[in-house]
Parts: structure tokens; sequence; C-alpha cells
């Protein structure tokens, strides 16, 4: 899953840096060193973000039991955990909550205890932090012993929480039908029920929907079935996973089969457009896939494509990936996301990050496994190829750029404390630095098929830290081992996960110079500060770029803005009229320039994609920039006239962004935001080119434009 904020869960705007605090293992006064310690004893895990007691149970199963209230907003029903104390003693049971949950009732059965009826149990709300609380539940006096089975059972109601995201029908596609979907990555679904959120517990489970005619549910789960006389959805999902995957939709859906073992999901005005973008394609990259890394685990391999709400690009919910339906107007990004989401069905989902802290272990080796199985599937990138194969010379591209600029990177592996919300550790360091170690140890292996072999993991369906992987590579590759690799001057792993600065390692990206070579000449010639000589742009045809391309030469403009007048003017005489044929990948990124160069005579094309697109990732970014510079009270204008139609939790965001003293944070639990009355100010009135280059230098924000709106979750 993809994000690249740290306010909001947006996928779209310019890096940021991170927090950094402690996290540790138990018992430990202060942070330990990062550096991993092949063989030594595995400390007991700490997860700062969860609020429970995991380390006292066993999660055996859980079923949910729920019904769904369209007009009300609601889901209501209850919660059955089957667990298993493993410790002695245990006198109470606490849950990751939120407070959007209304808790109603809780019992618990000792089966076999020979008593009919279950106890009532007592329980408390505690708070946690800002995305979350702790329900903690008293069990029964002497009634527990380790190892011996128990179910409590939660009675429950949601209601505005920041996992359930319901759509009046204006929001959806079809605008026929109201829908509604959850997004648990990485601690949401705790207001959606109760439970150990932390990716450190794994387990099935079960769920029984109720819903209104009419509507079709779907869930991450391999197993369904459907009763049309008591309209309930049954689902199954019979390997263990993480409470973050468990995920639900339900709305007007069809389907259309794509493949032996996959199929698409879509409201129907959307569906034959998704079909004939993905056509066969799934099932080629599954089976690529497959031979790289052994079978796929999880029976189905369904997408659902949703509408622009979806907060963010894509997420791999197993057995349903969700995407969101805006990336259909790209086939380049639509590529290399669903195949970013397939290698996440070996790593992120069967193997899975421990902690939140360690989300590198997640995203860099699906990261690797996604270029791994285009390059497989496409070749390397080339002039030829560049449409298929050009996703691995967009990121590499990026992180090309900014060894050369020298630019700072945050360490992989992120300390956090409980006041941190994981989700806002999702960046390109991520991806890019986890992509890069994970390189490096292919390179260590000297054979990248063996390395293949290697990533057919022991670790099928556990959650792991860094010290496992290492351990497990080293015990791997025996040679590496006695050859003190871990320890290597300048390569050293602790520096690799701790240490922040560039890559000590830079993968060879020489197959994607004949991409990168018109690019960077493009470049070089627009930030000469004159505008270019027509006859010399004349060898550049970018209506025969790749999408990737064009992405990566605005990436670099807007790297290089503020720019002169004069050569904003000259951009957007040769080049915006083609851009506004374009996807909204490269029509953001050419609207980021116009507002960060407050270039007025395309501020028109700022409103009508504001006007057009109200999804988080393309909306958010915009409203930020405008904001930081000279354009706030046109931000104001063009939020007034279009916040109907937005989300309540991007309004939210929205207002918090234009009103920061008078919103409420964006994705917590409280009432729906207002609509705003009254009347919306006037637009900037228009101001001298040297006017504006000044304003622009002043309010713009000097970071790189590094966006990840195509990385997935």
């Amino acid at each position: 899953m993809a994000e690249l904020t740290q306010t909001s869960p947006s996928l779209c705007c310019c890096r940021k840096a991170l927090p950094v605090s402690g996290g540790r293992c138990a018992g430990e006064p202060k942070p330990p060193s990062a550096g991993p310690r092949p063989g030594a004893a595995r400390c007991p895990l700490v997860d700062v973000a969860s609020a429970s007691n995991f380390r006292s149970f066993r999660l055996r199963h859980f079923h949910l039991d729920l019904r769904l209230n369209f007009a009300a907003k609601e889901m209501s029903g209850w919660l059955v955990l089957d667990l298993v104390p493993v410790q002695p003693g245990v006198s109470a049971l606490v849950l990751d909550s939120h407070p959007s949950l209304l808790i109603h009732s809780i019992d618990c059965k000792v089966p076999g205890d020979g008593k009919d009826e279950p106890a009532s149990l007592t329980y408390r709300v505690d708070p946690f932090t800002d995305y979350g609380s702790s329900l903690v539940i008293s069990l029964p006096a002497g009634a527990l012993r380790p190892e011996q089975l128990i179910q409590v059972t939660v009675r429950y109601t949601t209601t505005d929480g920041p996992a359930i995201w319901w759509l009046d029908s204006e929001l959806t596609c079809g605008q026929s039908r109201p829908l509604v979907f959850t997004q648990g990555h990485s601690v949401c679904n705790r207001s959606f029920f109760p439970c150990f959120d932390t990716p450190a517990v794994k387990s099935t489970y079960s769920a029984s929907i109720r819903v209104p005619d009419g509507v079709t549910v779907l869930m991450s789960a391999s197993r369904s079935s459907y009763s049309k006389l008591d309209r309930i959805f049954q689902f199954s999902m019979e390997f263990p996973v993480p409470s973050y995957l468990v995920a639900l939709v339900a709305g007007e859906l069809q389907h259309m089969d794509i493949g032996p073992r996959s199929r698409v999901w879509a409201e129907p005005c959307l569906l034959s457009c998704a079909v004939k973008k993905l056509g066969g394609s799934v099932e080629r990259w599954l089976g690529v896939a497959e031979d790289l890394f052994g079978p796929y685990l999880w029976g189905r391999c369904d997408i659902v494509f949703l509408p622009p709400s979806f907060p963010i690009v894509a997420m791999e919910n197993p057995c349903l990936t969700f995407i969101i339906a805006s990336i259909l107007e790209s086939s380049e990004f639509l590529l290399i996301d669903v195949i970013h989401e397939i290698a996440h069905g070996w790593f992120g989902n069967a193997v899975t990050n421990a902690t939140w802290e360690e989300m590198w272990l997640s995203e860099g080796l699906a990261t690797y496994a996604q270029r791994r199985i285009t390059t497989e599937a496409y070749g390397e990138a080339t002039p030829t190829t560049s449409t298929q194969s050009g996703s691995t010379l967009y990121f590499t591209l990026h992180l090309k750029i900014l060894i050369a600029l020298s630019e700072p990177f945050e360490d992989i592996r992120s300390e956090i404390s409980s006041s941190v919300n994981p989700s806002t550790l999702m960046n390109l360091f991520t991806y890019e630095k986890g992509f890069c170690f994970v390189s490096y140890l292919s390179e260590l292996s000297g054979d990248v098929r063996r390395f293949d072999s290697f990533l057919k993991s022991e670790f099928k369906f556990q959650s792991v830290v860094a010290q496992d992987l290492i351990a497990y590579f080293l015990r791997y590759f025996p040679e590496l081992q006695d050859a003190a690799v871990s320890q290597r001057e300048g390569l050293e792993f602790e520096r690799w996960l701790s240490g922040c600065g560039p890559p000590p390692f830079e993968p060879d990206l020489s197959a994607g110079g004949a991409l990168i070579g018109p690019v960077q000449e493009l470049c070089d010639l627009w930030r000469g500060g004159d505008p270019p000589d027509q006859q010399a742009l004349a060898t550049f045809d970018l209506s025969a770029w790749s999408t990737f391309q064009v992405v990566l030469f605005l990436d670099r403009m807007l790297d290089h803005s503020p720019l002169p007048y004069e050569v904003m003017a000259s951009l957007s005489a040769c080049y915006s009229a083609l851009f506004d044929g374009l996807n909204a990948e490269v029509q953001i990124r050419w609207l980021q320039m116009v507002v960060r160069n407050t270039f007025y005579p395309d501020l028109p094309r700022v409103r009508a994609f504001l006007h057009k697109h109200t999804s988080r990732m393309y909306t958010v970014p915009l409203y930020e920039d405008l904001v930081a510079g000279v354009m706030k009270c046109v931000a104001v204008e063009i939020f007034y006239q279009t916040q109907r139609r937005l989300h309540p939790n991007l309004r939210r965001t929205l207002q918090l962004i234009l009103f920061p003293s008078s919103s409420a944070p964006a994705n917590q639990s409280g009432a729906v935001p207002p609509i705003l009355t009254g009347s919306a100010p006037s637009g900037s009135p228009l101001q001298s080119p040297a006017a504006t280059a000044t304003a622009s230098a002043a309010g713009t924000t000097a970071a790189m434009a590094l966006r990840d709106v195509n990385v997935s979750a």
C-alpha cells in the first residue's frame, strides 16, 4: 500500500521528514543497537502501536457477524474470539479498539466447563493514542488456565471510524447506489472490530454479513457463499492473516472472470473497461511469480476497483486486491500496481513484518519481487518495451537522482513511539532503500536464481523482524557468513538498517539508459534559465514517450521549481495542451508545477482538475501546494464549490489544510464535518511575473518532488 505523507494517507505529495523516537524490546530500558546479530536470541516482541496484551494469548480464530445499515452508516453485530492463554495468571484481555466503536456487552465461555450460559464480563475503555484506544476486559478469576480455549464475544456497533468508508451514491462511479469499503492498513481496523491490531498476530477468520437487497459483499477471504433467502454472505479465510488484512466492500458490484483463479469486480459502469485493461495478464504475472518464488498460496487472486474516494492507490488484501478506479487512466501504472500487489502475496501477506517499524520487510521485498516479475515477463527497460518495463526505470531513476544530488535518506527501519501513527511511515525510503538492500543481498549471493530460491521462504504465514531474515540469509548462504559479509566495511548490515544517507549499494541501472537519456537531455535544455531554442526542442516528441518518461521529466522540473516566468510560459505553450489529453498521473505533476510557480495563465486547468477529481491522492497534494504559496484563496474557493462531492474523511482533511485552527484532525473519530456555508472568496488577482516568481520562491516548499502515486501498499 502506498502513502507518502505525514498528515494524511494521501499518496502523492513531496517527501517529508519522518518522526523518529524510541521503540524497544521488552524489558530493555533504552533502544538497543539496531544492528542484526545473527544467532542471537530474539527478544520478546513489543509493538508500540498496539495497546493489546497479544503476547499473553494465542489467537486461534475469530468470527464476525455483522449487519450493514447503509441509511445509518453503521455496522452492528458481534465478534467472537477463540483465544488460548499462554501465560499463567492472566486476569485481563486487552484489545485494540477505537473511540468510534460503541461496545454494548462482552461475555466469555469456556468450552467444556459444563456451563450452558456464558459469563458476562466487565470492561472499560482507556485512551491510548490519537489513532485508537484500549479495551480492557476483566476475565473470570481463577477460571482460566494456560492452553485452555476460551471464547470471548464482543457485541458492538461501528460509527465514524477511520477504517470504514461509507459512500453516498453520488460518490460512487455509477452514482446509482451507495457503497462501503474498509481500509485497515496500518492500524485502522481497530475501528472496524476490536482486535490484536498488530502484524505480529495472525489467525484465520470467518464472517457472516447481512445486507439489504441488491447489495453484493466481498471480503479478503479464501471461500465465500451467499444465502439469497436470508441475504447473508458467508466468508472464510483458511490461512492466517494479521488484522490489517481483513477487508470488506459492499455495494452494486459485478464481476467477470479473467483467468482460472482471478476475476475483476467493479461497479457495472467500470467493469468492461477494467476487464479490457487487464485481459489475461493477471494469470501470466501469477505464473511468472510462481516460477520465481514458489506456489501462490492464497487460491484466488481477484481484484476490485473502487471509486475515487479510496484513500490509497491499491491494497494487497489477500485473495481480493483493492485498487482505485482512477488508475485505469494509465495502463503503465495499472500494470506496476497490480504486479506489486501480486508480489505481496509472497512478501507482506504470507511473510509479514512483525512490527510497523520494519515495514521495509514487506515493501522492500515486494518491490524487489515486483521488478523481478516485470523483468522476467517483459525483459529489461528498452525503447521498445518501455510501456511494460518502464516501471523499473521510473523508480530506479528516482533513486539515481537522489543519490546524484546527495539527498539525505532516512533509515529503513524506523524506531517509533506510540504517539506516531504507523501509517505515516509509508514513504519512498520504505520501498526504494528497502529494495536496494534486498538487491544487495541478491548481489552477495552471486546468483539471482539462487537468491530467488532463498526467497521461497521458510517463514510462510509467519511474522518476522530483520534479524530473522538476515539470520536465515546467512544460514542459506554459509559461505557468506564465513566471509563476514554482514560486517563488510561501508556495507555493514547495521548501516543498511539504521543508518541515514543514500543506500551503500546502488543497483545496476544501466538497462534503462536508453529511456533515461532523452529525459535528462530535455531537462537540461529547460534548466538553462531561459526558454530553450525551438529547433532544439523539435527533436523531443513527448507524444511518443511513455507515461513514465513524461512523469520523470515533470518530476525533474518540479525538483527545480520555482522557474522563471518566461520558462513556465514557454513550457505551457509547448506542452500544456498535450498534457490535457494524458492521464491524471501526468496532469497532476504539471499542475503542481503551475501552482508552485504561481503561473496564473494555467490556473483554470487547476480548477478543472480539482472539480473533476475527488480522490485523496490527487486533491490533497494540490491543496497543500496552493496553501503553501500565495493561492490559498483560490484553494478555498475551489473547496467551497466542490465540498459536497467529497467524502467526509477527505473533506475533514482539506478543512484541516485550509483552516488549521478550526478543523478537527483528519481520520479521527467525531461528527461528519459540516458543509461550510457562506460566500466563497474570489480568486487572487493576477500578479506580475516578477511578483509571482518572488512569491513562489518564498512560499513554495523546497522539498524534492518525490511522489509515490504509483507505489502500492
